[in-house]
């Protein structure tokens, strides 16, 4: 069974600004470099190029590790929203 990606930006506009995040939350300046910076901190060997040799494992503790510091963020940066917002 195929799986679907779904990991589209429902609002393409949103794009720049989401990349200025995963840099901001690997503590990187380069977005690019951001899953680099998060697989060294946390001991992966991911490189540039072909990764064919990691596993499952090694590749989702990347990904989660960003998605998750960056959802982190966001909820931080929304209640910060509504603080202000509040009377």
């Amino acid at each position: 069974m195929a799986r679907r990606n779904r990991n589209k930006i429902l609002v393409p506009e949103a794009r720049q600004a989401l990349d200025q995040l995963k840099a901001k939350v690997a503590g990187t300046e380069n977005p690019e470099q951001a899953k680099y910076e998060v697989a060294q901190e946390i001991g992966v060997p991911l490189k540039e190029g072909y990764n064919g040799k990691l596993t499952s494992e090694e590749a989702g503790k990347v990904g989660g590790q960003l998605g998750g510091n960056m959802v982190k963020e966001l909820v931080k940066m929304a209640q910060q929203n509504l603080t202000k917002k509040q009377p």
